[in-house]
């Protein structure tokens, strides 16, 4: 079933894979869209070219530029307001999670691997030499993700007092990657996106050994593990689309601009779709739980968020990496968690916490990002600050 939802993703679902990163990025600093550009409502395109309404249509008609700056503008709204989307998907999902009976398992495996297949279409081998100009924050925010978040997990899960297979499933959201939506709101936080995204390439490619090597430390003796299982999955969810984003920006770079601007859309749709299904199909266990399960995974994204930020300004990071690090360490990757919980854990409710962290997760990042997008950056650091 793994292996036939990628052939599907593949066929059907390829174009959606660039969504997510809009108002996104070239992953090279070089290239980061001046505020002047950004002002203008334009939308990046791979190799390096940001469009502005303005100039999208250079030589068109006078109608035509007015309608695609308003599609710009239009699609650039939509997409920021991702976190009221996933509020309003999960609110329908609890009161009515018949909804999305339709979402099976082979849709969500295929809707995540189109999201991790959007982060890899944007790479290019230039890119991870970026990552070795950047090591030591790189290697920062992977300890925070693989070191501090996982016993962080395990501690919450204890005080709370929580039973083992809802603390076998918080610890599992604290041993999972980075999510693809710390991107956009590393953008709306006037962080530094480029570095956004190779973090979170980072751990999403390290979440191959470390989720299960940690599960299998953190949760052996609580709950069955499946740590091949788990391994595996992470291959074919991450591993692969990866492999094909980067291929098929390499063979393919005209498709890949051509098709970039059109499909903003599709990835929101994909992303309150997973947090949906994933929250419909243990709606029960989540309003049964109260508050005795939120209060413990809302805890594990703040105070992630605030020890990722706080931990690299005393280490003497700059405002711009501190923001962008802190926003990382808080965003999980929790939709996978939800779908290695479902497939790998020996207990239904292993996979309710997971379901609960997808709308944590989105909340507490985009309120952090909103919240530092109105704190001017002092130290000189804000690479989107540059004048056009």
């Amino acid at each position: 079933k793994m292996l036939s939802s990628s052939r599907l993703l593949v066929l059907a679902v390829l174009p959606a894979c660039f969504a997510l990163h809009l108002p996104a990025q070239d992953l090279r600093p070089s290239a980061q869209p001046t505020a002047r550009a950004m002002r203008a409502g334009g939308l990046k395109l791979s190799g390096g070219t940001f469009i502005t309404p303005s100039l999208a249509l250079k030589g068109g008609a006078a109608a035509e530029t007015s309608l695609f700056d308003m599609y710009l503008k239009t699609m650039s709204l939509v997409t920021n307001l991702f976190p009221l989307w996933t509020v309003l998907f999960t609110a329908i999902a609890l009161k009515s999670p018949k909804t999305f009976d339709f979402f099976t398992t082979e849709y969500f495996t295929a809707a995540l691997a189109t999201l991790m297949l959007s982060m890899g279409i944007t790479l290019t081998p230039a890119d991870f030499v970026a990552v070795a100009k950047e090591p030591k924050s790189i290697f920062v925010q992977f300890s925070l993700c693989y070191g501090m978040m996982p016993v962080l997990a395990l501690m919450l899960g204890k005080a709370f007092s929580l039973n083992p297979a809802l603390l076998a499933g918080t610890v599992l959201v604290g041993c999972i990657n980075g999510g693809q939506a710390s991107n956009l709101c590393t953008y709306i936080a006037k962080g530094n996106v480029a570095l956004s995204v190779l973090m979170t390439t980072a751990t999403t490619i390290g979440a191959i050994v470390m989720t299960p090597l940690l599960c299998k430390l953190l949760l052996g003796a609580v709950v069955p593990v499946d740590a091949v299982g788990i391994a595996v999955s992470t291959i074919q969810v991450v591993l692969a689309p990866i492999g094909i984003g980067m291929l098929t920006n390499y063979l393919c770079p005209g498709f890949v601009k051509k098709m970039l601007p059109v499909t903003p859309v599709i990835g929101v749709v994909s992303t309150c779709l997973l947090v949906a299904s994933a929250v419909a199909q243990v709606a029960e266990p989540i309003l049964n739980a109260g508050m005795a399960l939120q209060l413990p995974l809302l805890a594990l994204h703040l105070i992630g968020g605030l020890v990722g930020y706080g931990l690299p300004a005393v280490m003497g990071f700059d405002e711009v990496s501190c923001r962008t690090m802190a926003i990382e360490t808080s965003m999980k990757s929790s939709a996978f968690g939800f779908l290695l919980a479902k497939l790998h854990l020996g207990q239904y409710d292993a996979r309710v916490p997971a379901a609960v962290s997808v709308v944590w997760m989105a909340l507490t990042g985009s309120v952090l990002a909103v919240i530092w997008r109105f704190i001017p950056v002092t130290d000189g650091s804000d690479v989107f600050n540059a004048s056009a």
